[in-house]
């Protein structure tokens, strides 16, 4: 897939609520601790991340939920891919693994159901799911963009 197909798959997401970006908004520092803590438990953590890149990763977590909450707030594709894109480049040039992202994403999502409102959890569900179905082909246009290919164990 094309970075400008993938462009287009995003455009079918839609801008989420006020409701749901100021629920969203007013949990963000409890769902980053959250997933810090299951991230953290994961036996496999170092694998997916690299050697002596936990702080990373908490900042990762930290940063993608501010990002998410303003693209709740504002949406734009363009932003959304532009911005994944560069994430799964920058973190995979400090060896973050691909396996990473869908253990992130997943567990993000977990913490989404039992800590949102069901209303606010299906509006966030969209934009998750299109992260997580869309992981190869972040990984192989980020790729592209590097040389060499990007560790998926």
């Amino acid at each position: 897939m094309t970075k400008s197909a993938l462009l287009q798959t995003a455009q079918l997401l839609t801008q989420p609520s006020k409701a749901m970006a100021d629920e969203y908004a007013s949990k963000r520092e409890l769902l980053v601790n959250l997933l810090n803590k299951k991230m953290l438990e994961r036996l496999d953590l170092d694998d997916m991340v690299g050697e002596n890149n936990v702080e990373m990763m908490k900042d990762n977590h930290a940063n993608h939920a501010r990002f998410l909450e303003s693209v709740f707030y504002s949406y734009n594709p363009e932003v959304l891919v532009d911005t994944v894109l560069w994430v799964f480049r920058a973190y995979r040039a400090r060896n973050f693994r691909s396996t990473y992202w869908a253990a992130q994403l997943n567990a993000w999502l977990e913490i989404y159901k039992e800590n949102l409102s069901e209303n606010c959890y299906k509006e966030v569900y969209p934009f998750y799911n299109w992260m997580q179905i869309n992981i190869p082909t972040f990984t192989t246009l980020a790729e592209e963009a590097m040389e060499g290919p990007i560790p998926s164990h």
